[in-house]
């Protein structure tokens, strides 16, 4: 079975019980997953120098990939915590990149390509901005912004200064999805008119930056991104309205990071889309999350979840677990292949900032306690 774990947390090296940071975790699971689907190079018809702003996110899928990518180079990392910094550059990939503190500092020090902006959700758009702004390439962490005045104005910068954007949704590419994609587009469930989606997490030890709505923005925004990016891709379907509730039930420590939410969404062909997600999955869980995604059509049903793999049962087949899975894929890679190669994206920038609108439509109905249009 492959690992999926697609929440970003700033351990800031703390490490769970068995020794090894969950952070390093992900950039392992995601360097493995390549080597063992992506035996051959990926080449680009030019050197790509890389900078990379902060580690609070998805940054191992910036790493894991590049000893597939001869043509890149990270050339500079940027955190404000010099100790963070330190501790990064002992990894082989990051060894000869420069150290700044400062973001400003670094771009106008540097002669770069491309910038994977992976800070604290608060300060993301500014960066994108800072970025785009110097004509640089951007890949960024999820969300692009918390609000929709500093998305409007991310939108407005790309389209100014002609640059491309991408966004770390690395749960597109995990084989498990990439097969219900596969299913669903083969006609075998049908026309999908219900959707139903999990994410559970360990609530562990949270960064103070995530327990401030001014700069978390929601749990909603922040890991809910994910799963629906998911929904509309894998199900073809648009989500036209939201209703939402969420709430912080118990643990204090967490301030106002909600640790459970419902999403209830209409579909463009009136089928209904329901999202749960919580933080209270207990420490004795074998892994820190639980994902798991059910896509029902007018002739069959198609579902993921940890414990049992993709399973499909329709009009022609009985129940069955789905063995031959697609190889894994790579955000950063279908990106780098867009910008440099020419191919067409599998992540496009519209979807990009439309899963960005419904999200922070979805946290609004939720503090309104109203159905809103998407």
């Amino acid at each position: 079975m492959y690992p999926i774990l697609c929440e970003n947390l700033d351990m800031r090296g703390r490490q769970d019980q068995r020794g090894i940071t969950r952070r390093g975790w992900l950039s392992g699971s995601v360097a493995a997953l390549w080597a063992q689907a992506a035996p051959q190079a990926v080449r680009l018809p030019r050197r790509v120098r890389v900078a990379i702003v902060g580690f609070d996110g998805h940054y191992g899928e910036i790493l894991g990939p590049l000893p597939r990518l001869p043509d890149v180079e990270i050339v500079a990392i940027c955190d404000r915590d010099g100790a963070v910094l330190e501790r990064m550059a002992r990894r082989p990939a990051l060894a000869h990149a420069r150290r700044y503190t400062e973001l400003e500092r670094m771009l106008d020090a540097e002669r770069l390509d491309l910038v994977a902006v992976c800070n604290n959700n608060g300060e993301r758009a500014a960066a994108i901005l800072a970025c785009a702004a110097r004509k640089l390439h951007v890949i960024a962490e999820k969300p692009l912004a918390i609000e929709r005045d500093s998305l409007r104005r991310v939108q407005e910068a790309i389209a100014r200064n002609g640059v491309e954007l991408s966004m770390l949704l690395p749960m597109r590419f995990a084989p498990p999805y990439l097969a219900m994609k596969r299913i669903v587009d083969s006609g075998e469930i049908g026309e999908v008119a219900q959707i139903g989606a999990q994410k559970s997490y360990k609530v562990g030890q949270r960064p103070e930056w995530m327990k401030r709505r001014a700069t978390f923005g929601g749990t909603i925004p922040w890991i809910g991104i994910h799963m629906v990016d998911l929904m509309r891709w894998a199900s073809g379907r648009e989500f036209v309205e939201a209703v939402s509730f969420q709430a912080r039930v118990g643990f204090p420590e967490l301030g106002e990071m909600e640790n459970t939410t419902a999403t209830l969404f209409r579909l463009d062909n009136d089928g209904v889309a329901v999202l749960r997600m919580d933080y209270l999955r207990p420490e004795t869980a074998p892994t820190h999350g639980d994902d798991r995604l059910r896509l029902a059509g007018t002739k069959g049903i198609v579902e993921y979840q940890p414990a049992t793999g993709v399973t499909v049962m329709s009009a022609t087949r009985k129940p069955e677990v789905v063995r031959d899975l697609p190889p894994p894929g790579s955000v950063f890679v279908d990106f780098l292949e867009a910008v440099y190669a020419g191919k067409p994206r599998q992540l496009t920038l519209a979807d990009i900032f439309r899963v960005n609108e419904i999200v922070l439509t979805a946290r609004e109905a939720a503090e309104k306690r109203a159905v809103l249009a998407l």
